[in-house]
């Protein structure tokens, strides 16, 4: 084991150390106490270092997935340090135990010695302690060593001798530490292993930040945002099959396979995006981005979401099927690199939204007419636009550029011209088709049709006014499902569409 590392006392989010006689900045600590002992992943960080440190190797480097493989080979610590060296994980940005942080800032401006022991990699456990400036020591893995259970605690009673520390954890690999400390913390531990660590008896003290599993992983799968896959059912009303149960049917279990897949790939684009969430005003309270739910469960979710989508895909139509995987793969690419490419990133979404239309298309067995396909792109183009819009607008004064985006802020105008011109173009599309021979099959009084023309007309000047305002949400989409007036467009719509029959 390499000798520990000083970390340097004071950080500008706590108190600063008291100064000797010759006014020089030092750390006093309390002779009565003993050193308080502190765990990094799941302790003091509500998260593993580790396995965010692979998602930010993964999202980098898709390929080293197997290299990785090689690396276990030869050890959990090297396959640590092959992590660590390839990434710096931002240790300012991570998801710290609030209570738990504010008790060791406590204890330091009492003089408490405090030492950062950990088995995550030497270079995260670094990266932690310089951020938080507390810390007299730091013990941790290296490339020979991964200082975990048995290791850790030999380590501790060498440092400090048999009972002559205090120690902080969180799992049950911890339970020979804690009974070999004087005294013990349980921070965020599950209730069974809380009850076998006081059966020891030296458990002074618990905090625990456990939030309900079941919302969070609700809000992580963003049921809110099945929403939009809504337009699976346009199809079945312009093809005016909604009186035919196998058709409504179909449409029903489409709109359940899309919803599975899309929210599958909303876990996948949280675990991608931790760091920049955690930057993000409002996606910083995102359970994964704020450690409110363990990143292995969204591991596991993926998978578990994505194969009954599939499921219901197959059993369906082989076209369905065929049009939910190039789905998928779009927001896959998306998700690794093309919304970090302007415009790239805005065409893909209108894309990804039109495909929908499509996936419903397929489920019932009809066809795509061009007059919807032209104006499915050019309105989610406008409202793609706005997404982007919104984020450059509510951008701080400060930055220049949205995290894990292409755009700048003085793109804001340019973006604000291509968004309105495209919303523009599907009103002018939708009065084309108004006026079309196709709309006479359809309709008996197709000139009725000319007021969702102009509702559309009013729902998209209305949408571009309030993100000029700053007031739109930054998803267009999730702005119209708690937004009244758009729920009164849309009914007046669906309203307008059966008296033209």
């Amino acid at each position: 084991m390499k000798p520990p590392f000083e970390s340097s006392p004071g950080s500008e989010n706590f108190k600063e150390p008291v100064l000797d006689e010759q006014g020089r900045k030092e750390t006093v600590f309390a002779e009565s106490k003993v050193p308080l002992c502190v765990d990094l992943d799941g302790t003091l960080v509500k998260t593993d270092t580790l396995l965010e440190s692979i998602l930010i190797l993964l999202k980098r480097q898709p390929l080293s997935l197997f290299a990785m493989l090689l690396w276990m080979l030869r050890g959990k610590s090297f396959f640590k340090q092959q992590i660590a060296d390839r990434v710096d994980l931002p240790a300012d940005a991570l998801p710290y135990q609030a209570d738990f942080l504010t008790h060791l800032q406590e204890e330091f401006s009492r003089g408490r010695k405090l030492v950062l022991v950990t088995a995550a990699n030497e270079k995260i456990a670094g990266a932690v302690a310089d951020h938080l400036g507390f810390f007299a020591l730091s013990f941790a893995s290296d490339d020979q060593v991964n200082l975990s259970g048995n290791r850790k605690l030999a380590l501790l009673e060498e440092q400090f001798g048999k009972k002559g520390f205090d120690y902080a954890g969180n799992a049950s690999v911890d339970l020979p530490i804690w009974q070999g400390a004087a005294s013990g913390i349980v921070v965020n531990a599950s209730g069974g292993l809380t009850r076998k660590a006081k059966a020891g008896g030296n458990i002074t003290q618990v905090f625990s930040d456990k939030k309900n599993y079941f919302r969070q992983f609700v809000r992580a799968i963003r049921m809110h945002q099945w929403a939009k896959n809504l337009l699976i059912f346009v199809p079945l009303l312009t093809a005016h099959l909604y009186t035919d149960p196998v058709s409504v049917t179909q449409s029903i279990w489409a709109f359940f396979a899309f919803s599975l897949c899309a929210s599958s790939v909303y876990v996948l684009n949280d675990l991608l995006d931790l760091d920049a969430d955690r930057r993000h005003a409002r996606k910083r309270k995102r359970p994964f981005a704020a450690g409110n739910l363990p990143i292995p469960l969204g591991v596991a979710a993926i998978p578990c979401l994505l194969i009954p989508g599939f499921w219901i895909a197959y059993s369906l139509n082989p076209l369905f099927l065929a049009t939910l995987l190039s789905y998928y793969l779009i927001t896959f690419a998306y998700s690794f690199s093309l919304k970090r490419i302007e415009l790239i990133d805005v065409f893909t979404l209108a894309i990804l939204f039109t495909m929908r239309i499509f996936a419903g298309a397929a489920a019932i067995g009809v066809l795509v007419s061009q007059w919807l396909l032209a104006f499915s792109i050019f309105l989610f183009v406008s409202l793609a636009f706005a997404k982007r819009f919104s984020e450059l607008h509510n951008l701080p004064k400060d930055k220049e550029k949205v995290g894990g985006r292409g755009y700048l802020s003085k793109d804001l105008p340019i973006i604000g011209i291509f968004g309105t011109s495209s919303g523009y173009i599907s009103i002018v599309v939708l009065t084309l088709y108004t006026s079309s021979e196709q709309v006479e099959v359809l309709y008996t009084f197709p000139e009725r049709l000319w007021v969702i023309c102009v509702l559309l007309f009013f729902w998209v000047s209305r949408v571009w006014l309030l993100a000029y305002r700053g007031e739109l949400n930054e998803d267009p989409i999730l702005f119209a499902v708690k937004d009244k007036a758009s729920y009164l467009v849309g009914a007046l719509a669906i309203i307008t569409m059966f008296l033209a029959l």
